[in-house]
């Protein structure tokens, strides 16, 4: 299955519209069609971004939204703290992301931020837009689909 860490700015997005065009991806997470990794700095971001007084005004989203979109994440999501430290991408506080991704053992950094896009590889890791995800995920046969021919 394909492992993959979602960049805070998509994360952000699903949650403040959760019929966005993030959404599918989410969707598919749910669908048990990839892997989420994440680390607790990254989650802890998550939060504090939706925490903001102008994000809750503006999206009408709430402490009990906030827990509930953060559960799905724990739920479906697989927990990894990075184990070394890279300096790669142009913004610093992008790093992080790249580090978490290869704890994790990520084949893909999804993303809008062109910080980390313009990278396109780094080790084992692509940096791919949503929409690239997607297409990634849905031409990969379903786990019923690799059932069936194992048989």
């Amino acid at each position: 299955m394909t492992r993959s860490v979602l960049d805070t700015n998509i994360l952000v997005r699903a949650a403040i519209t959760p019929l966005g065009a993030v959404a599918p991806v989410i969707l598919r997470l749910r669908n048990g069609k990839f892997t989420l990794l994440y680390s607790q700095a990254l989650l802890n971001e998550l939060i504090k971004v939706l925490e903001y007084p102008h994000i809750q005004r503006k999206y009408d989203i709430d402490a009990e939204a906030i827990q509930n979109f953060v559960g799905v994440l724990v739920q479906y999501g697989e927990r990894v703290e990075p184990n070394r430290t890279v300096n790669v991408c142009r913004d610093p506080d992008d790093n992080h992301v790249i580090e978490v991704a290869l704890a994790g053992n990520a084949e893909y950094v999804v993303s809008n931020d062109q910080d980390l896009l313009v990278l396109k590889e780094y080790e084992t890791v692509r940096f791919v837009t949503v929409g690239e995800f997607l297409r990634i995920l849905d031409a990969q046969p379903s786990q019923s689909e690799l059932s069936e021919q194992s048989e």
